[in-house]
């Protein structure tokens, strides 16, 4: 002992230990195949023995944390990379590969994909437009969006690892799936279309102000909608081939699109610097940028090249370009245009600079309709309001109808970006620290530049040349060129290389996401989209994205196009805002995020603005968008692969799920919401299928979808010895209610007998108020063969236990021939035999069947049996105001009943009934059955002795009764028991003594009654107040004297002769009027009282239902299931 802890402590800390530090440390994992010995000896010094069996599945605390340690934060789904990290050169690369900051790995591309094309090609005209005031406010609120989403965003990226994926993967992971899917699908399309106003943009800077001439589609001297229908042409046709040109080089190299990042962030970043040193020379050197006005109206520059009417040249008066542009010939005495000849030309300072006070001017808004001219504010004109407008070519004319929500639309775009970051978390050297600072601190950034251009191109530059969209009074200028030092040529490049970079970081990314998604299987089918070149490059997503592209390029207008990217990514916004909210407020144990500033108020504040600003920007774009967001949504719930990522949508549908299980507590459901909740009891065989899968199809013929469905199974063993033949089962449940369509739960019960464990089913199904009211169980097949009689024993049981909790109790016979969910009945009837009372479930199954398309087309009869003093015409009338008031549609008939005499043909059913019951029990009352028989007689003679009260006692009950010993308040299977003891004990015993007869009465039957031994032993149906109420049951002799009797029928059971009679009369009536019929439902008698007459119970039935096709014996549970009353 002492040896061996020296060998341990040395094995800690000696030179030779081993340690933790072995090169078996993959050893402790699942699967492992190590045997004991080798267990042995490598756990031997590591103070595991306790642990040593359990770490196949519980691994030591030191390889945890070295698997954690070599984590590779890798793109979700990419095999191909996971295989090249195998090879020895790309894991030398990985390991040497440089993590990025937050400077460059975070904020710069943020910056540089917030900071684009909007900024550059319309934020002045935007100025313009909604004036300084109105335009301030959009930017501050997208800006105010997208900082309340960022600050949503960190709380996400900082719980946990996220790998490359980005908001996608984010969404997916708080969200589930279904809105995963949907929202990934829109943030792709987003970035899909944000591509396209890239192009569309750059194309523009292009033809209009770098090389006009290279237009295709020339578009002088064309006039209104020729000239837009030109321009636009030209954008589809050069945006076709740049998008082409990009595609081709995102496909040879996303390398070289990283490598130029940093050029073309330089280029924005030079251009904006540019534009503040141009404000700032503007203080004190305003740049020449005259801007001629004819009265109040814009000129286009193009047509001429003096701001003038005429000129004076020596002595003479001589006309300009300006003059023939507007009159018939260049003579001073031709004819003119009349708004030309009334106004005069005049010549305004297109930029005055910061401290001209032309702010005032361009504080509100000045919103246009399509082909209005551009006016300057404070100019008269005269103007002949019923003079039509000529020579509009000449001046500067609006090309769109502008509204405050349309410059919303067009303006949004230019905050998106701020999920640059995030999705670069995989080569970040601190993901949840960098995240969170550089998208914060770039959202700051570039909503200062925003805010601050707003006011300084108020303050600079004059409202016409603001609304001057492309720039036409001012010699087709770049309009935000014409503020920048040193040259307008700073911007006109910048932005163009500034574009062409955000188009093709559009045209990487878009495939990319699409790629995370269709790997993970969530949508079908995209999954060919997930498959790529052997680097993992998404060769066919890119193929998509830049056809969807094409859409966009082919829409051709950059106002168009802008809306309908800003829909998709605002919608990923409010998704991201209503993620972090939701794990705010139901408080997850997994919601631990590193960021700590944030709240669930500005979350929801986010979600807000994000849905408002969709409205905003469009309504019926909005609606397209959340259209096209609900159907992927659906697509994913009903065929997508089922996905557990440990989501929100989970989180509520669990505290939903509680709020409506407590307020099911609060009392039973009102007869006008009882519905069936049904517990199915299904079969197996020996390889765990389902025996009867046609009881699933009527399952789902009664439920439709609705309710409750608890499909349970019994296996027959032990827990830790029969698990796996119990998942082999649930599996097999779980497949067929899949096939079936039927909407519930399965469960599987593990005991020792088959009883018990349907005993289980029956007592612990469901959960609190939620827990079913019907049991559906077949019919048993084959009951009187003797090797099937544990199951008619098992069925009788099953009928006695709902009988006892008050459950309702379907039981369909012949449950084969029942149609499966396919057919279709396309006539014919359910017919309904009301014989007793059962709360109305006859009444309400029909119905429910009926709103199945299986059984849509059958009609309902009702019929109901009238005894000898009943009067039927008075029944059928009341039953038809009863069905009325029920509102079913049903014919009504009453079958009379005569007593008439009973028939030989009964005696002998119920003789060969009665001799089979006989020998069943003698044959399958095994050794140890006999046993246990004996020991449960005996335990319950006893209870009864212990529960006597002698003075509740019959004054003439005889001293055989009293040694058995029970008041007259006993339950029934104590009667049953006490009265047939001798006979039961003999017949266990296997011996043919004759036994000595007891004198069973009733409490109220003036004098004792001598009954026969045979009439004895099937005492067990009729309880006493029955007998003493009908004497035909008991004084045979009565009955003797009235037939013919042979000698072995006197022995008979009366009481079983009597029922005999009865089942045989009533399945004749049913067999007569309903053998047609496509499904007869009827009212099923109670289960016998007690063992001895389960035989006879299952014979009842079975004459009961002899010759009918399909039956649906149906036993109530004791309440009423529909009402008269709305």
């Amino acid at each position: 002992m002492l040896n061996n802890l020296t060998e341990c402590e040395e094995g800690d800390g000696g030179p030779n230990s081993q340690g933790d530090a072995t090169s078996k440390e993959s050893s402790p994992f699942i699967n492992s195949s190590t045997s004991d010995v080798e267990k042995s000896q490598q756990y031997d010094g590591k103070n595991m023995a306790l642990f040593e069996e359990e770490m196949d599945t519980s691994p030591m605390v030191s390889s945890l944390l070295s698997s954690l340690a070599n984590y590779s934060n890798l793109t979700q789904g990419s095999k191909e990379h996971e295989e090249a990290e195998n090879n020895e050169e790309a894991r030398k690369k990985t390991v040497q590969a440089p993590r990025m900051g937050t400077i460059m790995g975070v904020y710069l591309p943020c910056m540089q994909n917030i900071l684009g094309v909007i900024l550059f090609l319309r934020m002045t005209w935007l100025v313009g437009v909604g004036g300084v005031l109105g335009t301030f406010f959009i930017v501050f609120m997208c800006c105010s969006t997208t900082m309340l989403t960022a600050i949503s965003m960190s709380a996400i990226a900082t719980n946990g690892v996220v790998p490359a994926g980005g908001s996608y993967y984010m969404i997916s992971r708080s969200l589930g799936p279904e809105f995963g899917g949907a929202v990934g699908i829109c943030f792709y399309l987003g970035t899909t279309f944000a591509g396209a106003m890239y192009i569309l943009g750059c194309i523009e800077i292009l033809l209009i102000y770098i090389v006009p001439a290279a237009a295709i589609f020339k578009m002088e001297g064309l006039e209104g909608a020729e000239a837009e229908a030109a321009l636009l042409n030209n954008m589809r046709v050069y945006g076709t081939i740049v998008l082409s040109f990009m595609a081709l080089v995102v496909f040879v190299g996303v390398k070289y699109v990283n490598k130029l990042a940093l050029v073309f962030l330089a280029c924005v970043v030079l251009s904006i610097l540019a534009v503040y040193a141009g404000v700032i020379k503007t203080s004190f050197d305003p740049p020449e940028f005259p801007v001629c006005v004819l009265g109040n109206r814009t000129l286009m520059s193009k047509g001429f090249d003096i701001c003038a009417k005429t000129i004076e040249r020596g002595n003479a008066t001589l006309t300009t370009k300006l003059w023939r542009a507007f009159c018939d010939s260049e003579f001073l005495n031709a004819t003119c245009d009349e708004y030309f000849t009334n106004n005069n030309i005049s010549q305004i300072q297109g930029i005055p600079g910061v401290t001209s006070g032309i702010l005032a001017e361009n504080l509100f808004s000045t919103f246009m309709e399509k082909n209005s001219i551009l006016e300057k504010r404070g100019i008269p004109a005269i103007l002949d309001p019923e003079a039509p407008v000529t020579n509009t070519n000449r001046y500067v004319m609006a090309d769109i109808t502008s509204f405050f929500t349309l410059l919303v639309g067009i303006y949004f775009p230019s905050v998106t970006g701020i999920m640059a970051g995030s999705n670069r978390s995989g080569d970040l050297q601190d993901a949840q620290k960098s995240i969170p600072i550089g998208t914060i601190l770039a959202i700051t950034t570039t909503s200062i530049i925003y805010m601050s251009s707003v006011i300084l191109f108020g303050a600079c530059v004059d409202g016409v040349v603001l609304r001057d969209k492309f720039g036409e009074g001012v010699n087709g200028n770049l309009v935000i060129g014409t503020l920048a030092w040193p040259s307008p040529w700073v911007i006109v490049f910048g932005s163009f290389f500034s574009t062409c970079g955000a188009g093709l970081q559009s045209l990487t990314g878009a495939p990319r996401l699409l790629q995370a998604i269709a790997r993970d299987a969530i949508i079908p089918f995209l999954r060919v989209f997930g498959h790529g070149k052997a680097n993992g490059e998404p060769t066919w997503a890119l193929l998509l994205t830049a056809c969807i592209c094409e859409i966009g390029i082919l829409i051709a207008s950059l106002d168009a196009v802008a809306p309908i990217l800003s829909m998709f990514f605002l919608m990923c916004y409010m998704f991201v805002n209503l993620a972090c909210a939701l794990q705010t407020l139901l408080r997850t144990p997994n919601w631990r995020p590193r960021f700590k500033f944030y709240h669930w108020a500005l979350s929801l504040l986010g979600m807000s603005l994000c849905l408002t600003l969709m409205f905003l920007c469009s309504w019926y774009y909005a609606i397209v968008a959340m259209v096209i967001a609900s159907c992927i949504y659906k697509y994913i719930e009903f065929c997508g692969a089922e996905k557990e990522w440990g989501d929100g949508i989970r989180g509520i549908s669990l505290s939903a799920a509680r709020y409506a299980l407590m307020r099911l507590e609060e009392g039973p459901p009102h007869t006008k919401n009882w519905r069936p909740q049904i517990l199915v009891l299904m079969g197996l065989d020996g390889e765990q299928n389902v025996e009867q899968p046609r009881l699933l199809s009527l399952t789902s013929q009664l439920k439709a979808g609705k309710g409750l469905t608890i499909v349970g199974a019994c296996v027959e063993g032990t827990y830790l010895n029969n698990q796996p033949q119990a998942q082999k089962a649930d599996q097999s449940l779980r497949k067929l209610m899949e096939v079936e369509k039927v909407k519930g739960f399965s469960q599987v019960v593990i005991s020792s007998n088959l009883r018990d464990a349907t005993s289980h089913l029956i007592q612990a199904g469901g959960l609190g108020g939620l827990r079913h009211n019907s049991v559906l169980v077949s019919f048993p097949k084959n009951w009187k063969q003797a090797e099937e009689h544990h199951r008619c024993r098992n069925f009788i049981q099953v009928v006695r236990e709902t009988t006892a909790a008050h459950l309702a109790l379907l039981v369909p016979k012949n449950i084969s021939a029942y149609p499966s969910n396919g057919e279709r009945f396309t006539e014919g009837h359910i017919d309904v035999w009301w014989i007793v009372h059962d709360g109305g479930m006859l009444m309400l199954l029909p119905f429910l069947l009926r709103q199945h398309k299986v059984w849509r087309k059958c009609k309902m009869r009702i019929f109901t049996v009238a005894q000898m003093d009943d009067n039927s015409i008075q029944m059928k009338k009341d039953l038809m105001t009863f069905l009325y008031h029920l509102r079913f549609d049903a014919e009504v008939e009453v079958v009379e009943m005569l007593d008439n005499d009973i028939a030989a043909y009964t005696y002998e059913k119920t003789l060969m009934m009665e001799q089979r019951s006989q020998i069943l029990k003698e044959m399958h009352l095994t050794k140890n059955e006999r046993e246990r028989e004996i020991q449960s007689i005996t335990d319950v003679s006893r209870g009864s002795i212990r529960r006597k009260n002698p003075s509740n006692l019959h004054p003439q009950r005889s001293i055989a009764e009293e040694s058995v010993g029970g008041s007259g308040e006993e339950k029934p299977e104590e009667e049953s028991v006490r009265f047939s003891r001798p006979r039961q004990v003999q017949l266990i015993q296997g011996k043919n003594a004759t036994p000595t007869p007891t004198s069973p009465t009733s409490p109220t039957a003036p004098t004792p009654v001598t009954m026969s031994p045979g009439e004895e032993m099937q005492m067990t149906w009729t309880d006493d107040t029955e007998k003493a109420n009908n004497p035909a049951v008991v004084n045979p002799e009565s009955i003797k004297d009235m037939f013919n009797m042979k000698p072995e029928w006197e022995n008979l059971n009366q009481s079983n002769v009597r029922r005999m009679h009865h089942a045989q009369k009533l399945n004749e009536v049913i067999v007569k009027k309903s053998q047609e019929a496509k499904l007869v439902l009827l009212n099923m008698p109670g289960p016998p009282k007690n063992r001895t007459g389960e035989e006879n119970y299952m014979e009842f039935l079975e004459v009961l239902t002899e010759g009918l096709n399909r039956v649906l014996l149906v036993r109530g549970g004791g309440r009423e299931v529909i009402t008269i009353y709305s």
